[in-house]
């Protein structure tokens, strides 16, 4: 398969050598959610965006950047980064490594506007190959897992609606470490037994809450904790999982591929994010090291547009499990892809990243 891959992508490095060059386009765009998004910390109704398309002739590669605030970004940080690079550096879309190494060169860090760049550039590369993703790595689509669907705390008619809509899907993502969030807990269980996994996200601050906490959904249909505690409390979450009768796994203590060999002592596993790490460049390494040190994969994501989403979905034949829900929480998506069909992560047969703008579906 990479034997094939080198001589395919020789053979259009060669014709865009020849092409009329790279166009590269960014702006802002702000993702609408459809309920209020409750953490431990804040809560929020929408999540700030910018959008990159990188056209070469007639094939146009998306990519995304969505910035949370507890990474850091902001749209004017992606935006200026962006403004930075230079579009003759990205004519051979296929050179990766060195693209990488330039946006590094440019700017430690800002890894959701890097991650904008690397999910176009594999869009681009993949339709000029003719080929998802998914199929470059060699993976099997057949093996991506099921979804899990976030609810998060709020009044009881409208949690009573965010049960209603997570009807469809086999896994439900509980958001903990806020006010009433066993009553949350209780709430759903009166309404369904589907498995549940629960995001802390810092939320315990002790590990004896975390541990009497962990015990009690112990019992009830949990999967897995993510990052229970503070992510720079390692000795705590060592703790935690030698006494953990579910897996702990780590989501913000853990951003690139250079995190992981540190976290196998105090998790289970590890969420992939494409917004922490850069783009799907280093989310495969991290897939790959995270099972050579026996840890268990998770693929997440913020709240993103099908493009975004679409994009991590390329890794899920390599995971544990998946939440894959960011762009179903939105109510302006700008793109149609991935799909959830019988609450499992459904691949697209189309080329890239596996998308296309919402408004050419629309104008069929």
């Amino acid at each position: 398969m990479r034997k094939h891959l080198l001589v395919l992508a020789a053979s259009i490095a060669a014709l865009t050598a020849a092409a009329s060059g790279i166009t590269f386009r960014y702006y802002p765009y702000e993702l609408r959610l459809r309920h209020s998004f409750n953490l431990a910390a804040m809560s929020r109704t929408v999540t700030p965006g910018v959008q990159v398309e990188l056209r070469l002739d007639s094939i146009t590669g998306y990519g995304e950047a969505s910035m949370p605030p507890y990474l850091g970004e902001s749209v004017e940080s992606v935006t200026a980064f962006l403004s930075k690079i230079d579009p003759a550096r990205l004519q051979n879309p296929f050179a990766l490594e060195d693209i990488h190494a330039y946006m590094d060169s440019i700017a430690p860090g800002n890894h959701a506007a890097k991650a904008a760049v690397d999910i176009a550039l594999h869009d681009l590369t993949g339709k000029l190959m003719g080929q998802p993703w998914y199929a470059i790595y060699g993976l099997d689509p057949a093996k991506a897992p099921c979804t899990s669907y976030t609810v998060s705390n709020d009044t009881p008619e409208v949690l009573a609606q965010k049960i209603a809509e997570a009807e469809p899907y086999a896994v439900i993502k509980v958001k903990m470490g806020v006010p009433g969030d066993r009553e949350l807990i209780e709430t759903i269980r009166r309404h369904t037994d589907k498995p549940i996994c629960v995001d802390a996200n810092q939320g315990w601050k002790t590990r004896e809450e975390a541990l009497d906490n962990i015990l009690w959904l112990a019992d009830k249909n949990c999967l897995f904790i993510e990052q229970p505690m503070d992510r720079n409390d390692p000795d705590s979450h060592a703790w935690l999982k030698e006494r953990s009768p579910l897996p702990i796994i780590a989501d913000e203590a853990v951003q690139t591929s250079a995190d992981i060999p540190a976290l196998a002592r105090a998790y289970d596993g590890v969420n992939i994010k494409l917004m922490k790490c850069g783009g799907l460049y280093d989310a495969y390494r991290m897939a790959i090291l995270a099972r050579s040190l026996g840890l268990k994969v998770m693929i997440g994501c913020m709240t993103e547009t099908s493009c975004a989403i679409s994009a991590a979905a390329q890794l899920a034949p390599l995971a544990d499990w998946v939440d894959l829900d960011g762009n179903l929480l939105i109510a302006n998506d700008l793109f149609d892809g991935m799909k959830i069909v019988d609450g499992r992560v459904t691949l697209s047969v189309l080329p890239g990243i596996g998308i296309v703008p919402a408004a050419e579906v629309s104008a069929e």
